[in-house]
């Protein structure tokens, strides 16, 4: 009886720890299932809950070239411009980050959401990030829908390069404002050095060294000239002594007879009076010297006679004689008066080659005087002239300097902010960047298997304590 009553009580003992057993695990069993259906419920309700978000992804590209230009004026000087690389300083700055600052900032960002139709903060910023060892950007947007990602890049990419040119003209301007003053202040000198230049060429009559060059070289030609001239007017006086000797003739003389040889009137009084002449010879040898046709043939001589006196005296200009007009009286038929008047027209024209000469001769003796001392004066005046040129040069040269560098920098706007290139145009998303099903998923198993390994640790610590007895205590 005893023995039954301890059995009944160890397998009384034996089945209470068995039910117990079996309701912590059925305790815990539920737990663990309620705890992973509250993970994967979390999970498909943030995924039902959750808009998608698309992202257009694009990149572009910051040139590091640089660029130079001379221009070359001549005469004047040169000018020249660099457009150093911006990645060529030494410094550790980079205008990646300069232009990924720009690109976040406020004003292009409002730029942007107006451009897109939106307000600015559903429009958002971009994710931009600068990949290293390169010159390229990478620009990411998100939007409730591809094509709204899409219309976000294109629209901020158009207020960046609006940005980037409102940043242009205000640099521009103030290096304009900075040339311009410059460019006031050498020009105001150019003007004076050209009007002390001008007003010292009307006062002094010298315009350029080119002037007193060609004022030697008329010098020397006139003296050329002169040498030659003379060479004739000797020439000459030798041929008109020549002539006078063999005619016995003075050159006044000679001249006397081609002046008669010309009149005609004196020709026809001459020619009248020999012909009187003749016929009162033929006329004395048939009839008496009372004879009534002598007596009228004389006195018909005689008024021709003096018609010729009177026509020689007028034409030269003094008391003539009968026989000083028949010396140089030129008209014959005969062969040696015909080679006498040949050489007065000779020595009367070698006569008036002389006069001719000499007469050129004292003009250019003048001529050259008058220059060597015109050529002396601007000779004084010539240190002048240069000093104020070269004050005109150095101002020519430092306007036109500033002038072209002024040209340059307007031309060069790219200096401070390069253009920027898009090398990869902003993408149209096939499939939503977020939220990524595999990794909710992901992260409700790895909920649920830390979950259930953290109670199944619970139950075998619980388990184990259970199972230790006062005896073994």
């Amino acid at each position: 009886m005893t023995n039954w009553i301890e059995i009944s009580a160890e397998y009384s003992g034996k089945s209470g720890k068995l039910s117990a057993t079996r309701r912590r695990w059925q305790r815990y069993f539920f737990l663990g299932l309620a705890t992973n259906l509250v993970f994967w419920a979390l999970a498909f309700l943030y995924l039902k809950v959750t808009p998608s978000t698309y992202t257009s992804q694009s990149a572009i590209n910051l040139p590091g070239a640089a660029s130079n230009a001379n221009v070359t004026l001549p005469g004047i000087g040169q000018a020249s411009y660099e457009n150093s690389s911006p990645y060529s300083s030494t410094s550790t700055q980079d205008p990646r980050e300069n232009y990924k600052f720009i690109a976040e900032s406020e004003p292009v960002l409002k730029t942007a959401a107006a451009l897109a139709n939106m307000p600015a903060q559903k429009f958002g910023k971009p994710r931009i990030k600068v990949l290293d060892n390169t010159t390229m950007m990478t620009v990411e947007f998100q939007g409730a829908s591809p094509e709204e990602a899409r219309n976000k890049s294109l629209a901020f990419y158009k207020a960046l390069e609006l940005r980037l040119n409102q940043l242009r003209t205000q640099e521009g301007i103030r290096r304009d404002v900075g040339f311009q003053t410059s460019l006031d202040s050498s020009q105001k000198k150019l003007q004076s050095a050209q009007k002390r230049l001008s007003d010292y060429k009307a006062r002094s009559g010298l315009n350029s060294d080119e002037q007193i060059k060609d004022l030697t070289t008329n010098i020397e030609q006139l003296r050329r000239q002169r040498a030659e001239i003379q060479a004739q007017q000797q020439q000459a006086s030798t041929r008109l002594a020549q002539l006078s000797a063999n005619l016995k003739l003075s050159p006044g003389q000679a001249t006397d007879a081609f002046v008669l040889q010309t009149d005609q009137i004196f020709q026809q009084n001459l020619k009248n009076y020999s012909e009187s002449s003749g016929a009162v010879v033929a006329l004395e040898s048939k009839f008496l010297p009372s004879h009534p046709t002598v007596v009228a043939e004389k006195a018909k001589r005689d008024a021709a006679r003096e018609a010729v006196l009177a026509r020689g005296q007028s034409l030269l200009g003094r008391s003539v004689s009968l026989t000083s007009l028949q010396q140089l009286n030129l008209s014959s038929t005969n062969s040696g008066t015909a080679s006498r008047e040949a050489l007065l027209q000779q020595l009367i024209t070698v006569q008036a080659d002389q006069k001719g000469l000499t007469a050129q001769a004292q003009a250019l003796d003048q001529q050259i005087s008058q220059l060597e001392n015109r050529l002396k004066n601007l000779g004084q005046l010539e240190s002048n002239l240069d000093a104020l040129k070269r004050d005109m040069q150095v101002a020519e040269a430092v306007f036109s300097s500033t002038l072209t560098r002024l040209d340059i920098g307007k031309s060069n706007a790219f200096g401070s902010y390069p253009l920027i290139q898009i090398v990869a145009e902003p993408s149209l998303p096939n499939s939503s960047s977020s939220p990524k099903k595999l990794y909710v998923f992901f992260g409700a198993a790895a909920g649920s298997a830390f979950a259930t390994s953290g109670l199944v640790l619970l139950w075998l610590r619980d388990q184990k304590r259970k199972n230790i007895t006062p005896k073994d205590i």
